[in-house]
């Protein structure tokens, strides 16, 4: 089956699609928290308001940011259906100008991480272009990559299909490959950045049409004349009043009659400008210090919403008043240059190093984060109690056995036997023999996974098999792209696709979000925005 890229289920083997000082004080971490993906969920921070949201466990084991330091992912689906997989009201329909409940999938199609630094000062947040063309986490095929909005629906269509001869709920069988969704993509984005995820938001298209239309109108503002007709968008140039349908052709924007330079990192930037925006309208009703009004919000998006069961929101609360009156700073990560996949579809070719140079030096350096799973921070815990260990690579970087054998055996652990699997594996796991238990525990409590007694494990041995939800990057010491793999006759991996690869860092120009002319943020671009005002953009 040929089916678009936006298809709800794609073809199994192929890759588919937060006035007043004390409002801005708290829009720092409000908007931070959800807003960021242009759904207005930054009233959710009042104890209590978790009653009628959906939790998730997709977080479950992960490795986590030292001290006060929070790494949270929002996650924007495109998604026609509620978080239990009904059908959103005919006004959202109306208003999305691309079709009903038959059409879209579950791309994560807004993907931004927000940095909360552990000494109180101004978050940071990175939009990640939705084509950014990456190594899809928990993949069961070799090469696997694809556009990094992808992950969550092919990890959700392979559950389906895997539940698809049962005949349990179809709503327990929606949460259940929603839960693989967002194990794919977290685990995929936290690969790309090499920085936890602490917690995460996930909205759908009915959250954001649901916000915007109760705080409307919200304030734009425009460098030019801009239409669409595909997102149903048509503005003028300068400051205007938009209502909620506008407000969704407004973020859903990548194309431009009058401009046909117009590309989908500008709608990342009009995304970042429709958070101030929202702020500033929140800030001027007053909703941002009402909790009656907060709540109302609240329970109107409920069914759109998805949070991690460990965010702990009075917390968060309490925090966000506690920050400082700077705005946080939203940032759009480069690329390399636009080019297509074997099928055809448009791709962005990216420099992981760089990506990863950059969030790492705009992040505070008191805040460095500690992932249990990065190399150049192995918790001295770490003890292997001389037990032998074996490790398996079951992923698509190559020599990530012997890598791994030299790091952790210098951790108390015996060099044993390395090779690869058989075939690839998605998930990470950690056997052990008789005697070779608390080894097993300190290595699989290192890397965040479950460690297992087996049989077929000889005595004092620890089996590491490392599946393609590894974090490669992070121990392939001086390795300059890894996610290239050794399947290179794959078309997957011919022509313009392997310029991705690069043997270092490149400098990167900074650019304001807001410029115009010759100094409008280009692809390449690290562009920079200030969530204060309302920002003037493509």
């Amino acid at each position: 089956m040929n089916a678009p890229v936006h298809a709800a289920y794609p073809p199994r083997h192929r890759l588919p699609r937060r006035g007043v000082q004390a409002a801005r004080r708290a829009a720092v971490g409000v908007v931070a928290l959800s807003v960021l993906a242009g759904t207005g969920m930054g009233w959710v921070t009042y104890h209590g308001v978790l009653d009628g949201i959906t939790t998730s466990n997709a977080l479950d084991g992960g490795p986590v940011s030292t001290g006060d330091t929070e790494n949270i992912l929002i996650m924007g689906l495109d998604s026609r259906l509620d978080q239990h997989g009904n059908p959103l009201p005919e006004d959202i329909y109306e208003a999305l100008h691309a079709g009903d409940e038959t059409v879209g999938g579950y791309n994560a199609n807004v993907l931004i991480v927000v940095h909360l630094p552990g000494d109180g000062g101004p978050a940071t947040a990175f939009s990640i272009p939705r084509d950014d063309y990456v190594q899809i986490a928990g993949c069961d095929v070799d090469p696997c990559k694809g556009k990094i909005k992808q992950a969550y629906g092919w990890a959700y269509q392979r559950e389906m299909e895997t539940l698809e001869s049962d005949s349990d709920d179809q709503s327990e069988h929606e949460q259940q490959a929603r839960e693989a969704g967002r194990r794919a993509q977290i685990a995929t984005v936290r690969n790309l950045l090499g920085i936890p995820i602490d917690h995460f938001v996930e909205v759908t298209l009915g959250a954001f049409f649901q916000i915007a239309k109760a705080v409307a109108p919200i304030t734009v503002c425009l460098n030019a004349d801009t239409s669409d007709p595909y997102s149903g968008a048509d503005f003028r140039e300068g400051v205007q009043q938009i209502d909620a349908a506008q407000a969704m052709a407004f973020v859903r924007q990548r194309r431009d009659v009058n401009d046909e330079n117009f590309t989908d990192l500008d709608r990342t930037r009009r995304q970042q400008a429709f958070i101030a925006a929202l702020v500033s309208a929140l800030g001027e009703s007053g909703a941002l210090s009402s909790p009656t009004k907060l709540r109302e919000l609240l329970n109107v998006t409920k069914q759109n919403v998805a949070l991690d069961s460990g965010f702990d929101l009075a917390s968060f609360a309490s925090r966000a008043s506690d920050l400082t009156g700077a705005p946080p700073t939203l940032y759009t990560l480069p690329i390399k240059e636009f080019s297509q996949n074997a099928y055809g579809e448009d791709i962005n070719i990216i420099d992981v190093p760089t990506i990863r140079k950059i969030v790492h030096d705009l992040v505070s350096k008191d805040d460095s984060p500690s992932s249990s799973t990065t190399s150049t921070s192995k918790a001295e815990a770490l003890d292997g109690q001389g037990a032998v260990l074996d490790v398996v690579n079951a992923s698509t970087y190559s020599g990530l056995a012997a890598a791994l054998e030299s790091t952790f055996g210098a951790h108390g652990f015996t060099e044993g036997q390395i090779g690869d699997g058989d075939s690839l594996a998605a998930a990470t796991t950690i056997d052990y023999g008789t005697g070779a238990e608390a080894a097993a525990q300190s290595l699989a409590d290192e890397l965040g996974v479950v460690a297992s007694p087996s049989t077929e494990v000889l005595d004092g041995t620890v089996q590491l098999t490392v599946g393609t939800d590894f974090p490669g990057h992070d121990y392939l010491t001086g390795s300059t792209d890894t996610t290239s793999t050794d399947a290179t006759s794959s078309d997957w991996n011919s022509s313009s696709e392997t310029t991705e690869e690069t043997t270092a860092s490149t400098p990167v120009t900074t650019v304001a979000a807001t410029a115009t002319g010759t100094y409008t943020p280009a692809p390449t671009d690290l562009s920079q925005m200030k969530v204060s005002g309302i920002p003037c953009v493509k």
